[in-house]
């Protein structure tokens, strides 16, 4: 690991833009669902956090074999990139622990005089590439992309795989998880650490195509979240409209940061998030 930094945990409990921690505390249903469980802690949850799989399948409309739950999506990504990652391609500047994992990388530059945006259709990938990685909505400047030419990518690199990284698709931007039943080389992981402020209980997920939604099952831990953590998943998810009044209040805030960083003569770009 090249930053500890982007770790968690410590005393400190003030806002770490570098964490991207979600300032708000659980919904009081995740508070009460977790307290709930933790009597019940001797007990190992349903194999494979079925209740949540099953619920995660209906919302997204895929099949619940596409799904794959880990203890928080950093998890996920690694077991992907250990898969996938000989040769992998990103949109910079990215989520620093891609290139950390990646075997070997090539990138798109975002280009700062620009404000960040790109067109996916423009997208060039190397020969070679076994790996595509986009983040939508972006890490670290929280812009987005028009996932539209999305599909043309996938059938004309049928040999590539891409990966669709949606940790913060809960404060902005189109989400794709829906399109992976119909695209064999289309992965999307997400957190529940973000949005749902439950990162200290350690909730990620993915939809795969079925050969690696079964490997990854197959070679996890069949009991991947504590009782606590998939009660409160559960109760927060139920609670979706909650999540999103949310999510404008915290846009409202890093708006109103921007506004004061500007004041100050400090440069910021457009967001999503």
């Amino acid at each position: 690991m090249t930053s500890i930094l982007e770790k968690g945990g410590g005393a400190f409990e003030g806002i770490k833009l570098l964490l991207c921690e979600n300032p708000l505390p659980l919904i009081e249903e995740a508070i009460a669902a977790a307290q709930a469980e933790a009597p019940r802690s001797n007990y190992y949850t349903e194999q494979y956090s079925a209740p949540l799989r099953r619920y995660l399948s209906e919302c997204i409309g895929v099949p619940e074999r596409l799904i794959h739950i880990n203890a928080a999506s950093e998890l996920i990504l690694r077991q992907i990139f250990d898969r996938l990652g000989q040769r992998v391609h990103l949109l910079t500047p990215t989520y620093a622990l891609f290139p950390e994992i990646a075997r070997a990388c090539t990138e798109t530059r975002l280009r700062l005089e620009h404000d960040f945006p790109f067109d996916l259709s423009e997208l060039k990938i190397p020969t070679g590439t076994s790996l595509v990685v986009i983040v939508n909505p972006n890490n670290p400047n929280g812009g987005t992309f028009d996932m539209s030419p999305l599909p043309e990518l996938l059938v004309r690199h049928p040999d590539t795989c891409f990966l669709l990284d949606e940790a913060f698709i809960g404060m902005g931007g189109e989400s794709v998880a829906h399109l992976v039943p119909a695209y064999p080389n289309l992965l999307v992981t997400r957190t529940l650490s973000k949005a749902h402020s439950l990162a200290g209980f350690r909730v990620g997920y993915a939809v795969l195509p079925e050969a690696l939604a079964d490997d990854l099952n197959t070679h996890n831990d069949a009991y991947p979240l504590a009782r606590s953590s998939q009660a409160a998943a559960l109760a927060t998810l139920l609670h979706e409209d909650k999540i999103r009044e949310r999510a404008k209040e915290l846009r409202a805030w890093a708006k109103l940061l921007a506004e004061e960083l500007r004041s100050l003569g400090v440069r910021t770009f457009p967001r999503k998030t």
